[in-house]
C-alpha cells in the first residue's frame, strides 16, 4: 500500500467572512465585500475533514481494497481506459476562458480546454491515489498548477455562471484529491487556491446574490446548483468556513430555484418529488441530480446530512427522474416561472445515460437503508460509470466527473450517521 503524506495544507490566502463579489467587476479578480448576507446562522467550528469533498480518506482505501472485486472493477476499467486518465495528456491552459456568445460577448468560446483539462486532473488524481503511481499524481499536480500559473479570468455571456459553478467545483474536487500529494509544492497549492477564490468564486457568489439582475425565478435550477456547488468545494479547499456556510445556507434556504424546495418544488401524492426543469428536458434533469448529489456529498463529507434534509426531500426527486427516465408514467403539476407555464413533463432526451446514479444509490439504499427502488433501477442500468468524454465530447460530456460506480460503490450498510467533523 502507498504512503500518503497526510499533512493538511491551510490556505495561505484565507480570506474574513464572506468574500462578496457585488461591488468587483467580473472576472477581474478582485473581491469586494458587503453585509448582504451576514443574518447568516455561525458556520461549524473546527477544522475541515480532508480530503473531504467527494472522496475522503477512507472512500480511496476501499477503492484500493476492492480492485479485484465487482462493481468495482469494473468501475476501475472505465476509468483507466478513458482517454483523459493517460500520461500523454497535455494540459492547454489559457489566460482568459471564454463561455457563451451574445451581441455583447463576442470571443471566440474556447472553454472545452478547461473541461477537458480537469477531467485529466481528476482522473489522474485518482488513478494516483488508487494505484499509488507517482508518474499520475505528477500529471495532476502538472495541469493544476498550469493553468493555476496562467488562468486570469473568465468571461462570455451569461453562460459564463456556468463556467465557473461546474468547472469550479469540478477543479477544486481534483485539487482536494492531490493536496496530500508531498510533491505538490506549498506554494503552488496557495497559488491554486487564490485562483478559485479570486477567479471562480466571485462570480459564483455575485450569481447566487443578483441573479445577473433577473427575477429570482428567472434561471433553472442547474444554474443555482453548479454555483452552489463551486462555492461549497472552493470553502472546502480553502478552510474557508463562511464560504461553506454560505452554500449549506442557501441550500436550505435560499430563494433562487437551485435551492432544496424550489429544485424538488412539489411533493406528489405518494411522495415523488417533482424536479423543477422536468418540464424542460430530462438532460437537465439528470444534470441537476448529478449536481444535488454533489453538493450533498461534499457537505456529508463534512459532517452535513443534506441528503436527509427537509424529510429526504431530495430523494423524493430522485425517484421522480429515475422513474420518468426508465419509461413509466409519473404526474406532473404545472410549473410557472418568468420564462414559460408549463402543463406536461418533457419528454426531450429521456431516458438518457449520465453518470450521477451510483452517488445517490449508495447513500439512500446501502448507506442508510432507505427504499429507493427507481435510483436502484437506474444505477444498475448505468452500471459501471464512465467519465468524461464518454457520455459525449460536448460540455454536457464533462457536466459531471464521473467514475461513481468506483468510488460511490459502499460494500455494506454503514453506520446511519454524518461522519463527525474533525
Amino acid at each position: 500500500m502507498m504512503k500518503q503524506n497526510m499533512k493538511v495544507k491551510s490556505c495561505l490566502f484565507a480570506l474574513p467572512m464572506l468574500l462578496l463579489a457585488a461591488l468587483a467587476p467580473r472576472g477581474s479578480g478582485q473581491v469586494a465585500t458587503t453585509d448582504a448576507m451576514t443574518n447568516l446562522p455561525p458556520a461549524h467550528a473546527g477544522a475541515f475533514v480532508h480530503p473531504g469533498l467527494l472522496h475522503n480518506a477512507a472512500d480511496f482505501q476501499r477503492m484500493r481494497t476492492h480492485l479485484d472485486q465487482e462493481p468495482w472493477k469494473g468501475g476501475w476499467e472505465r476509468l483507466i481506459a478513458n482517454r483523459h486518465a493517460s500520461l500523454d495528456y497535455k494540459p492547454r491552459p489559457v489566460v482568459n476562458v471564454v463561455r457563451g456568445r451574445d451581441r455583447l460577448a463576442t470571443e471566440t468560446e474556447n472553454y472545452s480546454l478547461l473541461f477537458n483539462d480537469i477531467a485529466t486532473a481528476y482522473a489522474c488524481a485518482l488513478r494516483w491515489q488508487i494505484s499509488g503511481d507517482r508518474r499520475y499524481a505528477e500529471k495532476s499536480v502538472a495541469i493544476l498548477n498550469a493553468w493555476s500559473s496562467t488562468l486570469k479570468k473568465l468571461s462570455g455571456s451569461a453562460d459564463v455562471d456556468l463556467a465557473a459553478g461546474i468547472y469550479g467545483y469540478e477543479f477544486a474536487n481534483a485539487a482536494e484529491i492531490m493536496r496530500t500529494y508531498d510533491g505538490w509544492k506549498p506554494d503552488d497549492f496557495a497559488r491554486f487556491q487564490k485562483l478559485m477564490l479570486t477567479v471562480f468564486y466571485p462570480i459564483n457568489h455575485d450569481f447566487l446574490l443578483q441573479h445577473n439582475q433577473a427575477r429570482i425565478d428567472h434561471y433553472w435550477a442547474n444554474w443555482d446548483l453548479c454555483n452552489l456547488a463551486s462555492v461549497m468545494a472552493i470553502g472546502v479547499l480553502c478552510d474557508n468556513r463562511s464560504l461553506y456556510a454560505e452554500a449549506v445556507n442557501y441550500f436550505k434556504y435560499g430563494k433562487g430555484n437551485g435551492a432544496i424546495t424550489n429544485a424538488v418544488y412539489y411533493i406528489l401524492p405518494g411522495g415523488l418529488g417533482q424536479w423543477q426543469e422536468s418540464g424542460r428536458d430530462q438532460g437537465h434533469t439528470l444534470m441537476g441530480i448529478g449536481l444535488m448529489g454533489a453538493i450533498c456529498e461534499m457537505a456529508w463529507k463534512q459532517g452535513d446530512d443534506l441528503y436527509g434534509y427537509d424529510n429526504n426531500r431530495f430523494l423524493a426527486g430522485c425517484e421522480y427522474v429515475a422513474k420518468y427516465n426508465l419509461g413509466e408514467d409519473v404526474p406532473f403539476k404545472t410549473y410557472r416561472n418568468d420564462q414559460v407555464t408549463q402543463n406536461v413533463i418533457s419528454n426531450v432526451a429521456r431516458g438518457d445515460a449520465r453518470p450521477v446514479w451510483e452517488l445517490v444509490y449508495n447513500h439512500y439504499v446501502k448507506l442508510k437503508g432507505l427504499p429507493a427502488p427507481y435510483t436502484t433501477r437506474m444505477a444498475e442500468k448505468g452500471r459501471p460509470e464512465g467519465g468524461g468524454g464518454d457520455y459525449g465530447p460536448n460540455s454536457g460530456g464533462f457536466d459531471q466527473l464521473g467514475y461513481g460506480t468506483l468510488t460511490a460503490t459502499l460494500d455494506s450498510q454503514e453506520p446511519k450517521k454524518a461522519p463527525a467533523a474533525e
